[in-house]
């Protein structure tokens, strides 16, 4: 089975030629600012962003013709959907194109298919972020204008669940598992059986991370809304982009954050145990959920290639269970395996509708 794996980033698409579980070939497809200017919105890159990837493919001698499916990064669909290999149709790719979250990862559908027709074959998308499964009661939040349906990193969170799984001689669906995806935001799911049945909200919940704010005290920042000194993108920025550490420290990179404390900047240290401590508390939290039966917590993302965090994580959580680094991520592998569950009858394909 050789299968083509598409997974669109902000500034660059990474793709990958997979021959069963081997994976052959992958690059990163850098695209500069001055490249995107042009594009009003996200989904106007698509011819510019396919003629790359059919670039790449030609200068690294793979033919499109031995190509038996296509892998793709899911975007933003009208509703939530559970977690799974779905193909991707008509429909799916024109609610990316029109959905007001304007998501690069949406665009790997959109290319996928086209190719994919082109060549008589399929495409799919695999946990998308749009992935929702928790349970009823977590839908609850402090309003009942507010339902709680978080976004989070679900592709890395469920791929890395699957391989911990294995690991110990087991199917994703025999564990219990809490998963910490530690990039530029941080969200924390509780794996019961395959599903994920809680999670923070990988922007505007949970612990402070490198530039989201994670949770807030909630009036101070309804009277920052309303001050008069920020508008309505404003304070999005403030909560996506432009907040947590990077908002008392002007640095998202956790490696300068992490020397700037070992060369005995106090504030840099406050802030890495203040991410720590959080983390630890939303861990704890979501083990409560689990009533304590808990087979692993696994610790992954960028942030996770830290020595240092990983073991400060650890010293406060592993009285609760087992906790491993697997640090980085592992989405091409992720998509390229949603397919091979399926074409192996291993999984039910969905369709979206």
């Amino acid at each position: 089975m050789k299968i083509l794996v598409i997974n669109p980033g902000s500034t660059s698409t990474k793709i990958g030629f997979f021959q069963d579980e081997a994976k052959i070939f992958e690059t990163v497809l850098r695209h500069s600012t001055e490249e995107l200017a042009p594009f009003k919105n996200v989904t106007d890159q698509y011819e510019f962003r396919k003629e790359k990837i059919l670039n790449a493919m030609e200068e690294n001698d793979f033919s499109l013709k031995s190509i038996d499916a296509i892998a793709c990064r899911g975007g933003a669909t009208k509703k939530r959907i559970k977690g799974g290999t779905y193909l991707v149709t008509d429909q799916m790719c024109e609610e990316h194109r029109n959905n007001p979250m304007q998501h690069p990862a949406s665009l790997a559908a959109i290319i996928g298919k086209d190719i994919a027709d082109e060549l008589g074959i399929k495409a799919y998308v695999t946990d998308t972020p749009y992935v929702c499964e928790i349970s009823k009661i977590a839908e609850i939040s402090g309003h009942q204008a507010i339902r709680r349906e978080p976004i989070f990193h679900a592709l890395n969170s469920k791929a890395i669940a699957r391989k911990f799984a294995a690991e110990n001689g087991k199917k994703y669906a025999d564990i219990n598992a809490i998963v910490c995806h530690m990039g530029g935001g941080i969200s924390i799911s509780c794996h019961q059986n395959g599903i994920v049945i809680d999670t923070t909200d990988g922007i505007s919940e949970g612990p402070i991370a490198p530039e989201r704010t994670g949770s807030l005290p909630a009036r101070p920042l309804v009277d920052l809304c309303f001050s008069g000194e920020y508008t309505h993108a404003d304070m999005k920025k403030i909560i996506q982009s432009e907040g947590g550490i990077y908002s008392y420290i002007k640095t998202n990179d956790m490696r300068e954050v992490e020397q700037q404390a070992l060369n005995g900047d106090e504030e840099a240290l406050l802030l890495l145990d203040a991410m720590v401590y959080q983390i630890a508390k939303e861990i704890g939290a979501m083990a409560t959920v689990l009533c304590g039966q808990l087979d692993g917590i696994l610790l992954t993302g960028g942030i996770a290639y830290s020595e240092n965090i990983v073991k400060k994580i650890s010293e406060r959580c592993d009285f609760l269970g087992k906790v491993k680094a697997y640090p980085g991520e592992i989405e091409l592998e992720a998509l390229a395996l949603g397919v091979l569950r399926i074409t192996n009858g291993e999984e039910e394909l969905k369709i979206y509708n």
